[in-house]
């Protein structure tokens, strides 16, 4: 007989974590690699016996695998990810990373904070993008166990970003967790404190394909977005919010995600664009679903964030579809834009849920 982990979780007594062989509900933490600095990589397995399956690693706070079943009860991977830690090792360009300080794209590799200039690391052209060439995917973060119980169980990883880190001000106490409940749901939830004025912008990076292999041209798409912010042709915001009515970019009722994309203009090679939600919201708000007909898998997505980054893996054949919840690209540098400033004293906050079920 196997007996339940013993872990001390915060503000807690002693807690029993489920056994996976013995619960229907659990999760497990074991040693998943080592990187060439000599890094301890941790593993966590949150998995729900007649629901979804997630796999984690601390390398970049990073989702490795969503087992979700099909109309039959059949699991497969639902996001680009492997089971081999050999594979992330070597690199690996498809990965559900948490991405930060600042998702996106910052023009110039530059803003300003109260008349002071900081310049930030240029790895996208002249331009900075998802956090610079050491941004948070490729951080080794720090996880435990934080939440299991029958209804739900969760994973926290933290990290503290330096004061000037890829250019970016004061150090930044950084909190991402995921938590896996009972009704097929997984929940990120993303929170910060700095010791200076700087920007912060969180998100995860996870390329979905609800088939679990081949392209995602002909899975369907819904965002709750009437509007989306157009760019240049570095893919940086012109400022303009523009209606999606009569474009490729209309995604108000549910489509195949490759119909439109013959009609977009060259540069892009399929979809990279912000869409405008509702705000930034206390609570999070439904904005989007994707269906696999085939499959019959469905994925819902809720938001607290002002918008989301439609991206169809288009270095990667579109094998899969990202919708990184955001705060607008280059927001820092765009005055009518939601701000993206974090204060000292304040707490930035952030939610996104991925929901699964199944279609007839």
């Amino acid at each position: 007989m196997r007996f339940p982990k013993l872990y001390f979780l915060p503000g807690l007594a002693l807690t029993l974590v489920p056994i996976c062989a013995e619960a229907e509900l659990c999760v497990e933490e074991s040693v998943f690699g080592t990187t060439r600095s000599g890094e301890t990589v941790q593993r966590f397995i949150m998995n729900d016996t007649d629901g979804l399956t997630v796999s984690l690693m601390s390398l970049g706070a990073t989702i490795t695998e969503i087992q979700a079943p099909d109309r039959h009860g059949q699991k497969v991977n639902v996001i680009l990810g492997e089971d081999d830690w050999e594979t992330y090792r070597n690199g690996f360009g498809g990965s559900a990373s948490v991405i930060g300080r600042f998702a996106n794209r910052i023009q110039g590799a530059a803003f300003e904070i109260d008349g002071e200039r900081f310049e930030l690391d240029r790895n996208n052209g002249q331009n900075h993008i998802h956090g610079g060439r050491s941004g948070f995917a490729g951080k080794n973060w720090s996880g435990r166990i934080s939440k299991a119980n029958e209804n739900e169980v969760a994973v926290t990883f933290t990290l503290v970003s330096p004061d000037g880190d890829q250019g970016y001000p004061g150090e930044l106490d950084v909190e991402v967790t995921y938590t896996l409940t009972r009704d097929q749901k997984l929940k990120i939830t993303y929170q910060a404190e700095t010791t200076r004025s700087t920007h912060v912008n969180l998100t995860n990076h996870a390329y979905f394909n609800l088939a679990g292999e081949g392209d995602v041209l002909d899975q369907e798409l819904r965002i709750d977005s009437d509007f989306y912010t157009p760019t240049d042709l570095q893919l940086i915001p012109t400022g303009e919010i523009l209606s999606v009515t009569e474009t490729p970019l209309d995604f108000t009722e549910l489509r195949a995600i490759g119909s439109g994309m013959g009609e977009l203009p060259e540069n892009y090679k399929g979809y990279d664009h912000n869409f405008v939600l509702g705000g930034r919201q206390s609570e999070a708000v439904w904005i989007a679903e994707a269906v696999d007909r085939n499959s019959g898998r469905r994925m819902e997505v809720w938001t607290t964030e002002p918008g989301v980054q439609l991206y169809t893996g288009n270095h990667l054949g579109h094998r899969g579809f990202c919708l990184e919840t955001q705060s607008f690209p280059n927001a820092p540098n765009t005055s009518h834009f939601p701000s993206s400033l974090l204060e000292p004293g304040e707490v930035f906050r952030s939610m996104t849920v991925f929901g699964f079920s199944v279609i007839d």
